[in-house]
């Protein structure tokens, strides 16, 4: 029995969050998704992730005449479906889950009736699930090695009776630590 990954999963999510700022925005002048955190556990053959970012918009009002950032903490659930290699055996199984991309704003607009911001985020996870596991081992009763293709290696030097040129070779060693170049 030893440990390794028995099921992974992975998924890329698109989401477009609505968020209601204080003022009737003008424009928008950058948006930016910060504070991603986020927990996992194993629900039957899916890993559940729960998390939250924080999304900041930087937008002017009051007809392009002042700034201001709204910032708002938008929470999310993912299930990602696991895919088995060998079925867990012990019931002891540990979930990690990797982000292979935070969550990042890709395209930030102001509603049709000027009042909201909708934010196109982007995010990615991938889960894996290490349990225990049975190996087999083969044994060979005779020896036995792995079969390598090994193709002859050949100098840049034009020696045409393949034996080595120990001479240049004693030159470069002198040579070592010595600085060629004139003054």
């Amino acid at each position: 029995m030893t440990k390794t990954v028995i099921a992974k999963g992975r998924k890329r999510t698109e989401s477009t969050v609505t968020l209601r700022p204080p003022n009737n925005p003008s424009s928008i002048l950058g948006c930016w998704v910060i504070n991603h955190t986020h927990q996992a556990k194993k629900v039957g053959k899916t890993i559940e992730v729960t998390g939250k970012f924080d999304v900041n918009v930087w937008y002017s009002h009051h007809d392009h005449s002042k700034t201001s950032v709204f910032s708002e903490t938008v929470p999310y659930k993912d299930r990602i479906r696991l895919h088995y290699r060998d079925e867990p055996v012990s019931g002891q199984e540990e979930i990690i889950v990797n982000v292979a991309q935070h969550p990042n704003c890709t395209e930030a607009l102001i509603s049709e009736d000027g009042e909201k911001f909708l934010i196109k985020v982007e995010r990615e996870l991938i889960a894996e699930v290490i349990g225990e596991t049975k190996v087999a081992i083969t044994i060979h009763p005779h020896q036995f090695e792995e079969e390598w293709a090994i193709s002859d290696e050949s100098s840049s030097q034009d020696n045409h009776d393949h034996k080595p040129n120990f001479k240049a070779e004693e030159n470069r060693q002198d040579d070592r630590g010595k600085d060629s170049r004139p003054f």
